[in-house]
């Protein structure tokens, strides 16, 4: 053992490939690999030895932070870093990075299929074919089903998978405008989009609302029933980004009453979902009828494909050497503010 070499710690066996993280930190790096349900389960002796620490599923908060006296930088092995006291890290002096790239075609690409599957009734006669008996052979008339060039997609943070869903909307006919108050002047003019100066011009002109926001203090709980109220009448919410930006009771209610025709959601505020079970779910999970061919819930599996798996893999070890060894962070998430 190099006492001068830094010390990566990988608590949990998810998206670790032993050859491939060698091969990006050589010998410069000594990975201790370990796989334990939360963090508190970790033993002592290796806490105190942690230079770098590679986060998946687990939650990082002030207290568990409080052991891990040398470490230096953490890697968020995703997109999100709402699981890290991000104030307690920057007080400590610790970098925070993510890997923002590894799974923004599949993010994209599943925000767009969702809303596929909702626009075109492809799941309203699904539902409809397979029940006993079947429906009759012909199209439901319903204000789910829409032509797509005949709708205004709504993107709700245009940052690397907000943009690639924007075009993957434009490409397909839609009319596409963003509301982004991060981003520079004369980005709309670059893409070719319409910008919304605000979150409710936006949501008025939306009939498929798509939220791609990281979860912070002021996106959670963004998209509430004052929000969904001033979408359009048989508009639909397609949510790929976290699950406390949207209130799913104002959801479940906004569904039930028409307003809304439908959503496709693949993150949503407890996962997985616990006793007592929000009513949307509950209401999905039994085919009520006011959900049914309406409403599609996948499991965060938007990102998922070998491709991803491989990205996120090398990525973040390329993100930890670049904190550690090169000493040029890259990807660092600013400190958030007490």
């Amino acid at each position: 053992m190099d006492a001068s070499r830094p010390v990566v710690l990988y608590p949990e066996a998810t998206f670790t490939d032993e050859a491939l993280e060698q091969a990006v930190f050589g010998a410069d790096v000594e990975i201790v690999r370990r796989d334990v349900a939360r963090l508190g389960d970790l033993d002592p002796a290796d806490c105190a030895r942690v230079d770098g620490l590679m986060l998946f599923r687990h939650f990082l908060p002030a207290e568990e932070l409080a052991r891990f006296p040398r470490l230096k930088a953490i890697v968020r092995m995703g997109v999100g870093y709402d699981r890290i006291d991000r104030v307690e890290a920057a007080r400590r002096g610790i970098l925070v990075c993510n890997c923002p790239d590894y799974g923004t075609t599949e993010v994209a690409d599943h925000a767009l299929a969702l809303a596929l599957m909702l626009r075109r009734g492809v799941l309203l006669h699904h539902e409809a074919q397979r029940r006993a008996p079947a429906a009759p052979w012909t199209p439901i008339e319903d204000p789910l089903v829409r032509r797509l060039s005949a709708l205004t997609v709504g993107i709700v943070g245009l940052g690397r998978i907000g943009t690639a869903a924007a075009l993957r909307f434009k490409a397909f006919g839609c009319r596409v405008v963003f509301h982004d108050p991060h981003l520079p002047n004369g980005t709309e003019l670059a893409l070719g989009l319409a910008r919304a100066a605000t979150l409710a011009d936006l949501l008025g002109r939306s009939d498929v609302l798509s939220i791609h926001l990281p979860l912070t203090r002021e996106t959670r709980g963004l998209i509430g029933a004052a929000e969904l109220a001033l979408l359009p009448q048989g508009a639909i919410v397609i949510n790929t980004a976290r699950g406390p930006v949207v209130d799913l009771d104002a959801l479940a209610a906004a569904l039930r009453s028409g307003h809304l025709a439908g959503a496709g959601l693949d993150v949503v505020p407890v996962e997985p979902p616990v006793e007592p079970v929000p009513e949307l779910i509950r209401a999905y999970r039994a085919r009520e009828a006011w959900v049914e061919g309406r409403l599609v819930i996948t499991p965060h599996s938007a990102f998922a494909s070998p491709e991803a798996t491989e990205d996120i893999k090398r990525k973040s070890a390329e993100t930890m050497r670049a904190a550690l060894v090169a000493r040029r962070p890259q990807n660092l998430i600013p400190p958030e503010q007490d």
